[in-house]
């Protein structure tokens, strides 16, 4: 099976597009969530009927899905997202939760995979609080909060720090982002067809059940101001 391979990363925008790509970003969501609900359908009919269906036909389902979570992560969604998306170890629980017929070999290679994730993700983890730190450690992030506006004489010092302390934080996310693809392809490598469509439809009920609890939460908080 051909797996999806990571879409190349746009630059960054301009703030004068803000409210732009927060549109165009409205309408992705949109339309990529209703994409994925018919995916949803689609993988609950084939978990059902699994033992009937071809490895072709699943590993053909399988891929589509992968592609559509890969479309999640072009330059425009990772304007608006940051790290703390899902940790990849998450991916081992739904492995876990919705797989219990992995073999010794099987179990033997998600293990060592877990334990390469993870250290990968303390990296990250600790590159991201070095980040924070020099952000929040800026002298002219002190002294803006302290007069609530930038000092004369050091703006443009100012904007090369923090041009500096952006460039490294896309990196990171990108970084981020990569080890999650990255985590879930050699997963679904390790998982056979039928395996593989019952973690693919645990992780994406499971994306739409933190969406429609994040849209609850929201409605909530908007009628309780």
């Amino acid at each position: 099976m051909r797996l999806p391979t990571s879409s190349p990363r746009m630059p960054f925008r301009s703030g004068r597009r803000t409210n732009d790509n927060a549109g165009e970003f409205e309408t992705f969501l949109e339309g990529w969530i209703v994409r994925q609900e018919h995916y949803l359908e689609e993988l609950l009919s084939a978990q059902h009927n699994c033992h009937e269906s071809r490895d072709d036909d699943l590993n053909d389902l399988i891929s589509r899905v992968l592609s559509h979570y890969q479309h999640w992560f072009t330059s425009l969604e990772r304007t608006f997202l940051w790290i703390t998306g899902f940790k990849p170890g998450l991916t081992f629980r739904l492995v876990t939760n919705s797989v219990d017929d992995l073999s010794e070999d099987q179990t033997r290679r998600m293990n060592r995979l877990f334990e390469e994730t993870k250290a990968e993700e303390r990296i990250l983890s600790n590159e991201l609080a070095t980040v924070q730190e020099s952000i929040a450690a800026s002298p002219m992030m002190h002294l803006a909060r302290l007069t609530g506006r930038p000092v004369n004489g050091e703006v443009r010092d100012e904007e090369a720090v923090m041009k500096s302390l952006r460039s490294a934080m896309e990196s990171v996310v990108a970084r981020a982002d990569n080890l999650r693809m990255k985590t879930t392809r050699k997963v679904v490598e390790i998982l056979s067809p039928v395996q593989n469509v019952k973690f693919l439809t645990a992780a994406t009920q499971l994306q739409l059940s933190f969406r429609s609890w994040g849209l609850q939460r929201d409605s909530k908080g908007a009628s309780n101001e």
